[in-house]
């Protein structure tokens, strides 16, 4: 389980194997301290398994699923990463309840800049934005942000200079992708409503109001 709160941000060093199926080869400083083998690191934002590590940098597999899910596809040796520890009993919880299982990627569409902040605009599929909702919370490539605006195709969150400058947001052109984990709580209750997770029909069964009104709730 993580935050959303970037501890550091890294460098991919090197990428060995294939679009398929890789091992990637991180350095860092932050996030190993008192690192373990099999301890769990949030690299843009996917939960990724510590294969190996030096005093300097840490090694991840990354098999074909996670791969065709997020962005990681499209990293090229030399790009800076988000990292961030998974996080441990009686931290503070600064940002919000974030797995590291990625939902899929959105392209950022726009950048602008509005005084001190610069508001990114991000395409995202139907099937994600349905979770997406203003004022609500949004996890891109491994950072808690709160949506500003969301319309059919896309939404918009609005970077305080900080963000920008300790994250790997600053990078972020139009067209680039990027790894978005919609808020876990939306869809576990899409789930108990009796909703299929992706394809969006009716179930049979569930909670419904109905039931809430024949059980003495509403």
């Amino acid at each position: 389980m993580f935050t959303g709160l970037v501890e550091e941000v890294g460098v991919l060093e090197a990428i060995q194997g294939n679009e398929q199926a890789s091992r990637l080869v991180i350095r860092a400083q932050q996030v190993l301290e008192g690192v373990k083998l099999g301890d769990s690191i949030s690299v843009n934002g996917i939960c990724l398994t510590v294969t190996s590590y030096t005093n300097r940098q840490f090694s991840v597999d990354v098999m074909p699923e996670t791969m065709n899910k997020t962005s990681l596809r499209q990293l090229r040796s030399g790009q800076r990463v988000n990292l961030e520890r998974a996080m441990r009993l009686g931290d503070r919880f600064g940002g919000h309840i974030v797995s590291g299982h990625v939902d899929g990627t959105g392209m950022v569409a726009s950048r602008e800049v509005n005084a001190n902040a610069v508001v990114f605009r991000i395409e995202a599929k139907s099937q994600l934005l349905k979770y997406v909702i203003v004022r609500g919370s949004i996890c891109i490539d491994g950072i808690s942000l709160t949506v500003v605006d969301v319309n059919d195709n896309g939404f918009t969150v609005s970077i305080i200079p900080h963000t920008l400058a300790n994250t790997s947001l600053a990078d972020r052109r139009p067209g680039d992708l990027v790894n978005l984990e919609t808020d876990v709580i939306g869809k576990y209750v899409e789930r108990l409503l009796g909703y299929q997770n992706l394809g969006g029909t009716e179930k049979s069964g569930g909670l419904s109001l109905a039931f809430l009104q024949e059980n003495g709730f509403a």
